[in-house]
């Protein structure tokens, strides 16, 4: 994880089925708040976002995606586990190359945290405040 006054580069990359998305979810250790967010992770020095898109859904689901698309960028100030954090979010959008994985409901996926589920979860849900989807913002970029 960054140090306090670092700002990290991150890929994220939105799924879409039939009005529902595949996001993580998580929980905040130090107030216990759950939320999603798309998959994705940190971008390596030298790496490029689509690139880092195609390595973590790798590592974390054992996942290839195709037909990756950069919908853009978002800036995330956020607090989590008590200490604040900035990021600068890469959003693309994508489809699974195995067509099996948008019947599953959810699946385990690992990360440096350890494990987590990995689900679908109707964008309803999101914009009815049902559900909390992180980074602030995505939702109004994906609409455009």
């Amino acid at each position: 994880m960054e140090s306090p006054e670092e700002i990290r580069p991150i890929a994220i990359c939105v799924f879409r089925d039939a009005g529902r998305i595949f996001v993580g979810r998580f929980a905040d250790p130090s107030t216990g708040e759950m939320f999603h967010r798309p998959l994705g992770g940190g971008i390596r020095f030298g790496e490029r976002g689509r690139d880092c898109i195609a390595r973590e859904l790798r590592e974390e689901l054992g996942a290839e995606v195709k037909g990756l698309t950069y919908v853009g960028m978002l800036e995330n100030l956020f607090t989590y586990d008590g200490k604040p954090h900035h990021e600068i979010v890469l959003v693309y959008e994508a489809s699974f190359a195995a067509a099996d994985i948008y019947g599953l409901e959810s699946m385990l996926g690992r990360d440096d945290g350890g494990e987590f589920v990995a689900m679908w979860r109707p964008i309803a849900e999101f914009e009815t405040g049902t559900a909390v989807l992180y980074p602030d913002g995505l939702l109004d970029l994906l609409g455009k």
